[in-house]
């Protein structure tokens, strides 16, 4: 192989080794803009994280809803529910998603906790703990969220069957 021919080489490996590292930067951005953009009540920076009809399951207990598209996630961040919760101090904090990549697509595993805040005790208190199940489109935009499904870790095995490979 010529000189000219390995250099075309290395460059297109550290090319794709960038692309890599600029998808897992990116769809860990993705996960990391939800707490602050749903904690401030971004109603249209939330939405903005899926495609527009993905979807957003919640499962659990009597929390359990799906949200399909742009108007349903908009109007669960502007529902009187939402609201309450961060009119009286809420967090939504994600862990960092373990992260697999497949050309166009991606999955991905985490962690989301709900923080909440008891005036009375003067203390935050971990109201609810839940798995995460994400599955990304690279868009014209950028990775968008197809489906998040939020799963409650109260010991059901379907729930700690989102976090296995």
């Amino acid at each position: 192989m010529d000189e000219l021919q390995a250099l075309k080489d290395e460059l297109a490996t550290l090319k794709a080794r960038v692309r890599a590292l600029e998808d897992h930067r990116d769809l860990t951005q993705l996960v990391a803009q939800y707490g602050p953009s749903v904690d401030s009540g971004s109603a249209d920076e939330t939405a903005s994280i899926w495609t527009g009809d993905g979807t957003f399951a919640v499962v659990g207990g009597e929390l359990t809803f799906t949200m399909e598209g742009e108007d349903q996630i908009k109007g669960m961040v502007n529902g009187e529910g939402h609201q309450s919760l961060i009119h009286n101090g809420c967090a939504h904090v994600l862990t960092v998603p373990h992260v697999e990549i497949g050309g166009d697509k991606a999955t991905g595993r985490s962690y989301a906790l709900n923080i909440r805040w008891d005036p009375e005790a003067d203390r935050f208190w971990v109201a609810r703990v839940s798995a995460n199940r994400w599955n990304w489109q690279r868009t014209d935009e950028g990775w968008k969220v197809v489906e998040r499904i939020n799963s409650n870790l109260d010991g059901a095995e379907a729930s700690r069957a989102l976090l296995a490979r």
